[in-house]
């Protein structure tokens, strides 16, 4: 019979020491070349001064940030990140639960989604497809974690369309949040996590997300490879 992995420890903040400029990687695939959030300069994500970001993700969320403009966030300590196509993030969002709604943050850009899920998620993935029987396959799935970083999406209400909802699907510019994170809420309660497999506390367990995720994935390289890339990402959740 098979064993799902053990957890893995998430990274205690006190291992890192040092200014994590110059060590920082940042893994997120960009559609667009030369269009990484890692050399694009300027403007902070929505047009807000740069500080203001910096100051809305480390006082009012707690989030530690990389030095330097444009904002980016730094991943393993607080959550690790997703990063899947966006048309396969919208179908596996279908089943994860409704947007907008109770659950983890999610974020686009550039055509891509960024799931948040526990620290130390990341190391749990390759373990995963494997154990789930997708190891081996190329299904554009990226985990981010411990010595990654992402671009900050705009702070919330920054960049939103009525209800929250942005008015893009990520596919142009800086990063936009589909789901924000709510200040004042500690977010690991709501992210995904090896220690949530069988629970009944509401929020996904990690397996049963990276397996949905990894299904749509898988999908939709399958109807890429025989039709092409579709003109738009679809913003329905029936």
């Amino acid at each position: 019979m098979a064993i799902v992995p053990l957890p893995r420890r998430p990274l205690d903040p006190s291992d890192i020491s040092g200014d994590v400029s110059g060590d920082i990687r940042c893994d997120i695939r960009c559609d667009t070349p030369g269009d990484s959030p890692c050399d694009a300069p300027g403007d902070a994500p929505g047009d807000l001064p740069s500080e203001a970001v910096r100051l809305w993700y480390e006082n009012d969320l707690g989030w530690a940030t990389v030095p330097g403009t444009p904002v980016h966030l730094i991943t393993g300590l607080r959550f690790d990140v997703l990063d899947v196509p966006a048309e396969a993030g919208f179908a596996a969002l279908r089943h994860l639960g409704p947007i907008p709604g109770p659950g983890s943050p999610v974020a686009l850009r550039d055509g891509r989604m960024w799931l948040l899920v526990a620290a130390g998620g990341a190391e749990e993935v390759p373990g995963l497809l494997e154990w789930l029987d997708w190891g081996g396959l190329d299904l554009d799935l990226t985990a981010v974690g411990t010595g990654g970083h992402i671009e900050a999406p705009a702070p919330a209400g920054g960049a939103t369309g009525r209800g929250g909802m942005p008015e893009g699907t990520g596919s142009q510019g800086a990063a936009v949040w589909l789901r924000p994170p709510e200040p004042g809420r500690e977010v690991e309660a709501s992210l995904p996590t090896m220690s949530a497999l069988g629970g009944a506390t509401g929020t996904p367990d990690l397996v049963r997300v990276v397996d949905t995720v990894a299904t749509h994935c898988h999908r939709v390289r399958l109807r890429r490879a025989s039709t092409g890339p579709s003109e738009s990402q679809p913003l329905a959740f029936s």
